[in-house]
């Protein structure tokens, strides 16, 4: 059974779970520090009371992704995808992921699992800015397959992305 990555109203999202008190105001200390180093410091102490908690690791990998800092984006990315892979139960190699891994997990928490499939697609948007085309086609060609109603846009990436190598290829 394809999950429907589009059917989460009932379930709490996960920017709603709870976060310490002390790692959300180093958030907000850092998000009025933006673009310093206390700013990205504040941030690293979030990350050191919460290592695994969502808002901190999308507020750490936003940081770096709009300070153009890739490399640093990338690796947050690879977090949540080692995290959230054992947290849902999903194989450790997102290579190795399936329609049929989503269909149990869809069922435990699928806001969850949206959440993995973003990190593994915005893996393959940094990789691509990077230059790193194989690897970052065959991010977003993952999601695309376990994804069945592109529900997540990584079709639509794939096809654009696709063409603008093409025409790139023809040009040289």
């Amino acid at each position: 059974m394809a999950a429907d990555l589009q059917d989460f109203d009932a379930e709490s999202i996960y920017f709603e779970q709870p976060l310490e008190e002390e790692a959300q105001r180093c958030i907000e200390r850092s998000a009025e520090a933006y673009g310093s180093k206390k700013g990205e410091s504040q941030l690293l102490r979030a990350y050191f009371l919460a290592p695994e908690h969502p808002v901190v690791l999308v507020a750490l990998y936003r940081y770096y992704f709009y300070q153009h800092r890739l490399d640093d984006a990338l690796r947050v990315a690879e977090r949540v995808l080692t995290l959230y892979a054992a947290k849902l139960k999903l194989p450790s190699d997102w290579r190795e992921l399936s329609p049929e891994h989503l269909g149990s997990v869809a069922m435990a928490s699928i806001t969850t699992l949206r959440f993995y499939l973003h990190a593994l697609k915005g893996a393959g948007c940094i990789e691509l800015r990077l230059g790193e085309y194989d690897t970052a086609l065959a991010r977003l060609e993952r999601v695309a397959a376990v994804d069945e109603s592109d529900r997540l846009g990584a079709g639509a990436l794939l096809e654009v992305t696709r063409a603008a190598l093409n025409e790139k290829q023809t040009q040289m």
